[in-house]
């Protein structure tokens, strides 16, 4: 038996494992790292299984190459060969297009190469599961703090009051919130004294263990948060620390949003919005967070906005107890470049790039309109936007008309069906890990590495596949890991002997030791459960990248869309709406194929209020109709979710997948019915919160 100590790659809350694997490199236990000193032992469902999924027997081991409707396994080099000669005719590399899934953020390949390949395909056609998931709150921290990754999060374990909205933590374990054992940070802000408010249209597990639940009907958090605002300013309660621009362009826009005017639209009572308010503004320190409930909706760049303006306002940006900024052991040196979006639209309807992306809701208008730079040619890494895209089965439809694709993925599942070449990745014990991205948003500075446990054997590392099909794409020959390490060390003018036994571990030491923390692989090799760097520190004004400097709290693209926000107080809000639904045991479609974690609560079902069910006429199943489709779900009757709303969760409908255990399980696909002609205007992001539906009995 041996024992290894690594990060759990399954989420955001980068939990420390431990397990124990048999001679025949067969998982035997995994249990939760008590020496991590971040997690200190918390495992979650998802975490205990990590043994199973790593040797899901439906994984993919060789390439494979589609001939007609028949796949063929074959060698890495004749694999390799097909995709060079497929690039080899494009003439257009606008033609070309890349979408990125989510697990894209839980490896070191998505982190390092990602963006090399991009670069090398050269199109501006990037796609990826951010614009289905979290742009709105990149774009907002943009514009406020000068860079899409300068997120405040809450100081969970130094707050004397949170408000969450859209969060449900206790089943997601937190995102753009790096928290393990988010459910016992929430019980110790109890304990302390403290308070804990959710906001959601569902009592949720996290709603059930807070101080209070307040229901708020989908997509109207924006309103409910310029009604705190309004009573902020109203009633003289504002703090700001720190220097900022925009008070007054805020101040003068929440006149319009009085409780008592958001109140019909929120179904939030105007004086629980004037206690809310009066509560932050008067508790010791306070932290607002919101998270994918609040992004996914028609203006969910506007409630990120509106999350750190509250933050501002009540003199808790940048505090302890309040909503700070984490500093990763690889942050880059601080550059001023001001952020912007817009740089280039998409070719069919217009709609602006952000953080070098294109919204995935237009990924299918791309590929079915004729004409110069219609996308041909799609390269997809980790991702399966045919269940995670708005109007999955048109996106499903358009992947057909495709030229040549080619897919980075462990699985023949419904996106990559249609793909002509499969590069499957090693498993993820196979596979070092560092999270990159993630530890930029923890709630304590950290630092872990987790080397590989079991050896590659013959076949390529995820991060081989990455920068083979980079060098592909540009047509160079050579090592690509060296010359990023032989730019980035001209460009720092700075010498060193770097450790590491692949072109990944490499980068990930000069990362380290240019960092804040002056790291090395080495230092973290020493430190296997991981090293703790401290709790999180008032950063501001240094850690700004506006052209001003100072934080900017009235940014003109936000101030422009909250006149839309205006016009729609006057619309008659849907009849009956359609929310998402996170699970503990369940991260989108890519977990659905590991038998301990499907079944139990973990199911596709329809969440409706018995009230609804009676006065519909409904029993057992019903037909659920939007603007892009139809689809037959089984009912769930419960008193935890709002009268006028209904509840499916995200990933399911695995009827073309030939993954045994989910195909068992099939569930339906919720975006048959989100509608990818509706997007958060500033951001692009789709619209899975709000979703106008009827429902009919079968």
């Amino acid at each position: 038996m041996t024992t290894a100590h690594r990060t759990c790659p399954l989420c955001e809350a980068v939990c420390g494992l431990t397990l124990t694997i048999d001679e025949g490199g067969h998982v035997t236990s995994v249990k939760g790292d008590r020496d991590d000193p971040f997690s200190k032992g918390f495992i979650c469902p998802k975490g205990a299984s990590l043994g199973r999924l790593d040797e899901d027997p439906d994984r993919l081991t060789k390439p494979l190459v589609r001939e007609g409707d028949q796949w063929r396994e074959v060698t890495w080099a004749e694999a390799f060969d097909t995709v060079a000669r497929a690039l080899a005719t494009v003439r257009d590399r606008q033609t070309i297009a890349v979408y990125l899934g989510n697990p894209n953020a839980h490896t070191m390949a998505g982190a390092l190469y990602s963006t090399p390949l991009v670069r090398a395909l050269g199109t501006r056609n990037v796609y990826s599961a951010g614009t289905a998931d979290q742009m709105p709150k990149h774009v907002a921290s943009g514009l406020m703090f000068g860079h899409p990754l300068r997120i405040p999060v809450p100081d969970l374990d130094r707050t004397d009051y949170l408000l969450m909205l859209g969060a449900n933590p206790l089943e997601s374990n937190g995102s753009l919130c790096t928290a393990p054992d988010f459910p016992g940070r929430l019980k110790a802000i109890r304990r302390r004294g403290g308070r804990v408010v959710v906001v959601d249209p569902r009592r949720t597990r996290t709603a059930t263990l807070a101080d209070e639940h307040v229901f708020v009907r989908p997509g109207a958090d924006a309103y409910l948060l310029f009604g705190l605002v309004h009573t902020l300013f109203a009633e003289g309660l504002t703090t700001v620390s720190g220097e900022v621009n925009g008070l007054e362009e805020v101040r003068q826009a929440a006149e319009h949003f009085s409780p008592e005017v958001v109140a019909g639209r929120t179904g939030v009572p105007a004086e629980t919005i004037v206690r809310l308010a009066r509560e932050l503004a008067a508790a010791p320190s306070a932290a607002v967070y919101g998270r994918i409930g609040t992004c996914t909706q028609e203006f969910g760049t506007l409630t990120q906005w509106l999350v750190d303006v509250l933050n501002t306002l009540t003199g808790n940006l940048d505090r302890p107890g309040g909503a700070m900024f984490p500093m990763a052991a690889t942050e880059a040196p601080n550059t001023r470049k001001p952020y912007t979006t817009g740089r280039w639209k998409s070719r069919v309807r217009g709609l602006p790039e952000a953080n070098g992306e294109l919204p995935v809701a237009t990924l299918a208008d791309e590929i079915e309109t004729p004409g110069e730079g219609q996308v041909r040619f799609l390269v997809t890494v980790a991702g399966n936007p045919v269940l995670s895209a708005p109007n999955g089965p048109r996106l499903d439809r358009a992947f057909e008309r495709l030229d040549f694709m080619v897919s980075v993925d462990p699985y023949l599942n419904e996106t990559t069906r249609h793909a002509n070449v499969i590069l499957p990745p090693p498993r993820v014990l196979q596979s070092g890990h560092f999270d990159f991205a993630l530890l930029g948003f923890a709630v304590r500075n950290y630092a872990r590495y987790s080397p590989p446990v079991l050896p590659l054997g013959e076949r390529p590392s995820e991060s081989e596949i990455m920068a083979r099909l980079a060098m592909i794409a540009s047509g160079l020959d050579g090592d690509l890991d060296e010359f990023i390490i032989d730019q980035t060390l001209q460009k720092a003018g700075v010498e060193f002997q770097l450790d590491g036994e692949t072109g990944a571990e490499r980068r990930l030491d000069l990362m380290l030791r240019l960092g804040p923390y002056g790291l090395s692989l080495a230092k973290l090799r020493e430190n296997p459960h991981g090293l703790d760097l401290g709790a999180l520190e008032p950063r501001l004004p240094g850690a700004l990248r506006t052209a001003s400097g100072r934080v900017e709290l009235a940014p003109p693209q936000l101030m422009e869309d909250v006149e839309r926000l205006k016009a729609r107080l006057e619309h008659t809000p849907p009849e009956m709406v359609l929310i998402g639904r996170r699970h503990l045991r369940s991260n989108n479609s890519w977990m659905h194929n590991v038998g301990p974690l499907v079944g139990g609560s973990n199911r596709c079902t329809l969440q409706i209020h018995p009230a609804d069910v009676e006065r519909l006429g409904l029993d057992g199943q019903a037909v659920l109709t939007s603007a892009t489709g139809r689809i037959t779900v089984t009912l769930e009757p419960t008193d935890t979710i709002m009268q006028g709303v209904v509840s499916l969760p995200h990933g399911w409908g695995h009827a073309d997948s030939t993954q045994s255990v989910a195909t068992k399980h099939p569930g339906v696909n919720a975006n048959t019915l989100t509608d990818d002609a509706v997007i958060d205007v500033p951001s692009g992001n789709a619209v899975f919160n709000g979703v106008p539906v009827t429902v009919e009995a079968l």
